[in-house]
């Protein structure tokens, strides 16, 4: 999916052309499709991650009952599911990597080969792992519960993101980016803190 949306790369660019101009007294701004992509990913982004923490923590019978009535998630839905995240993501990432390969090569095609490597790489390192941190995280539902909240910090980041590009302005004042530094502190640090209660936990059993 990520080298089909490198191919298209100049396709990528011109969803930034914005298809509907926002001029009222209150809010003014324009909507692209890409903006469009990101608001509804981070929207889907939202309410999955709420629904699941729901069912983790409040339903905590809902994986059981959805055995037994035979509605266990089908592979056909899970790759739906999987392919709707990876395309949100996909638009974000490829545009990032569009801005750090500028001025590598004054040959176009130099730039594409570089980061074709680059999501193969990242490709073949996550099948690596997938299986071990997909243990570990079975093992650990707080890790879980975790991921699950950092999704939901990802969604909220998605809209703040296609409202920025958009170059929305509500009352008189900007919407402006978040910065992604913040987003991975966040994460690191709650990690780093949800590491040490594992360790204590461990100790103490």
């Amino acid at each position: 999916m990520r080298i089909i949306l490198l191919f298209g790369i100049s396709w990528l660019v011109a969803m930034k052309a914005p298809f509907w101009l926002i001029n009222e007294s209150w809010i003014t701004g324009g909507i692209s499709w890409q903006a469009v992509i990101l608001f509804f990913g981070g929207i889907f982004l939202l309410y999955k991650s709420t629904k699941e923490i729901h069912e983790k923590v409040v339903d905590k019978e809902h994986d059981q009952r959805e055995v037994i009535n035979h509605r266990s998630t089908t592979l056909t839905k899970a790759i739906i599911q999987i392919t709707m995240i990876n395309i949100v993501f996909s638009f974000d990432s490829i545009l990032t990597a569009i801005g750090m390969t500028n001025g590598i090569s004054p040959n176009p095609t130099d730039a594409l080969i570089v980061m074709i490597i680059a999501v193969v790489a990242s490709v073949i390192i996550m099948i690596l792992f997938a299986n071990s941190v997909g243990s570990f995280v079975n093992k650990n539902p707080s890790i879980q519960i975790l991921g699950l909240s950092f999704l939901i910090l990802i969604g909220f980041m998605l809209i703040a993101e296609a409202a920025h590009i958009s170059h929305l302005t509500v009352l008189g004042q900007h919407v402006g980016a978040i910065p992604e530094g913040y987003l991975y502190f966040a994460i690191a640090f709650s990690l780093m803190v949800e590491f040490l209660n594992l360790r204590m936990a461990r100790k103490k059993a």
